[in-house]
Parts: C-alpha cells; structure tokens; sequence
C-alpha cells in the first residue's frame, strides 16, 4: 500500500502567474489528470490551497507558502503513514495509474529508496517518482538540520542523498512549464491513437464515474447496432445498456452482461432482417433515419425516384 502526495503550489512565472494546476488539458485540469494516476493510493495529499477537485483529497501547505518543493514535500509528508509515497507534480497531463504502478514496481524490484522516472533527454524527473517514506523523512530532517529549514532548497539537495533507480518514459514525464507546453499537449491528445481514451476518461470525470469498461465491447455493440437495426439505434443502444448496468449495481461485470445481451439482441434483429431481404437502410426509410438528405421535422419526405424539376429557372 502506498500513499501519494502532489505538489500544486508555486508561482507559474513561465505561464504569467496563472492557476496552472487548473488550465485545462483535453477538458480537464491539470491537477485532476494527475490525480486520476493516484487512484491506488491509500491517501492522497495535495500541497496547496484547496479547490475543487475530481477526487478527494488531502490538503497542506508549506510553511511560508511559496517556500519551494523542499519545503512542500516536507509538509505533504507530515500528512502521510505508508511506507512507501508516490510524488508528483500537478503538471503532468501524460501520467496514467500505469506509469505510477511501474515506478512502485522498479522501487520494490531494486531495493532502492527511491524510483525516478527519466525524460526524453534522459534527466531525471524527482517530482514523478516513489520513494520510500522513511528515506525522504531522513534527508528533509538532515537538510532541515544543516540549512535551519527546508525554504528555498532544490530538489537535488534532497535527491542526492538517495539510493535511487530510473525508469524511462519521455511521454509521462512531460510537464507543462510554458503555453507552448500545454499547447503541445492539447495537441497530442487529439491524435487518433490518443484522442478515444482521452475522451472516455474526460467523460468519467465530468459524470463522477470510476469504472474501467471494456470498450471494445460497447463499440462492436455499437457497430452491430447501427448496422443490423439502423444508424440512431447505435448511441440509444448503448445509452440503454449503461442504463441497465447502472440498475443492475454498475460493475464492469453489469456492463458486460448488459452489453451481451443487447449484443445477441442486435445479431438475432440483423439476422431476421437479411431472412427478409431487409436490411439497415431500407429499414430507416420509413422513419428517415437511411443515409442521405433526412427530412426536417414535420416535412414530408421525398421519394428517391421523384422526377426532378426541369424548369429554366429550377433550383
């Protein structure tokens, strides 16, 4: 079991003072994306003044504020008890719970007392690392010691005393330092290898949800809906399954069951259809859901073999 704290103080001199822990990254805010890969943590702590945010929190501040991430991490320590802590930065729109489950692995696998990931140019990244409590706890007391205090010390100052590991990842460990940065990552994450997680994890945000689904399922239902009944059937199907696994307790295993079921419903509906000679789009015509011009609502539709007008000054 491990406990976390993240760093969402500081001055964001480099985006012009702004809240850069609540600019926005794919809809959502820095600070919640980054959360989202604290889900395992028993605790976690986040070193700031407290806002809103998508998951509960802890919440602490250094003492003065704006001491810098000695002093933060000092003070987000105090508030955790398991042996094992995750830090971060709250600028991190890349990092996921996996990056963070293989640096608690690399920490457990190396005997180490801490495990940092490494950036692109291979630098060492101290805010997206997991540390063992008790190692931190001993060099913040040294510094604490030697410096009368831990305000405005640099992060290699408490590093340097560590037995540490490295785990490369030059996409995790991106952090959004300048407008450019956060506009780079605004980018990637429209990509079409990025942009459907991307979504779904926004969209679980927004509604509250914590629930990891098979995907994959829900669309091939979606697919086998649009195809064997008729293109709008696609997005109510799939409205209804959610609805039914949300009555049935909204487990992943409800969401299967649930998406198994309309699934076979779908299939025996396409089935019947092709026994008929009937398929999705003639099927449409009659509610003017089929491919092509629908009809606005209330006007009558026009037959697909109406003879055109010929008139000179026609259309």
């Amino acid at each position: 079991m491990h406990d976390a704290v993240v760093l969402a103080g500081g001055g964001a001199r480099r985006l012009g003072g702004a809240d850069k822990p609540g600019v926005r990254v794919g809809g959502r805010a820095l600070l919640d994306r980054v959360l989202g890969a604290c889900v395992d943590a028993r605790t976690t702590v986040v070193v700031a003044e407290p806002r809103t945010t998508a998951r509960p929190v802890r919440w602490a501040r250094e003492d003065p504020p704006g001491a810098g991430p000695v002093a933060a991490l000092g003070a987000g320590l105090c508030r955790v008890t398991a042996d094992t802590v995750v830090v971060l930065s709250a600028d991190l729109p890349f990092l996921g719970a996996d990056t963070v489950r293989r640096l608690l692995a690399a920490l457990d696998g190396q005997g180490a007392e801490g495990a940092l990931l490494t950036d692109a140019d291979g630098r060492d990244q101290p805010l997206v690392a997991a540390y063992r409590t008790s190692a931190l706890r001993r060099e913040l007391a040294a510094l604490g010691a030697k410096h009368g205090g831990l305000t405005g010390l640099p992060l290699r100052r408490l590093t340097a005393g560590l037995d540490l590991t490295h785990v490369p990842d030059p996409v995790a460990s991106f952090d959004c330092d300048t407008w450019d940065d956060i506009a780079s990552a605004r980018a990637r994450i429209r990509e079409h290898g990025h942009v459907l997680d991307e979504w779904i994890s926004a969209v679980k945000d927004e509604l509250g949800i914590d629930l990891d689904v098979d995907t994959g399922t829900l669309l091939d239902l979606a697919r086998d809906a649009a195809h064997g009944v008729a293109r709008p059937a696609a997005p109510l199907t799939t409205f209804l399954v959610g609805y039914a696994a949300g009555r049935a307790g909204g487990s992943p295993e409800a969401v299967a069951e649930a998406a198994r079921k309309a699934t076979a419903l779908a299939l025996r509906w396409a089935d019947e259809a092709s026994e008929t000679g009937e398929t999705a789009e003639t099927a449409g015509k009659a509610d003017g859901t089929a491919p092509g011009a629908a009809p606005a609502p209330g006007q009558p539709d026009v037959a697909p073999d109406a003879t055109p007008d010929t008139r000179p000054d026609a259309g």
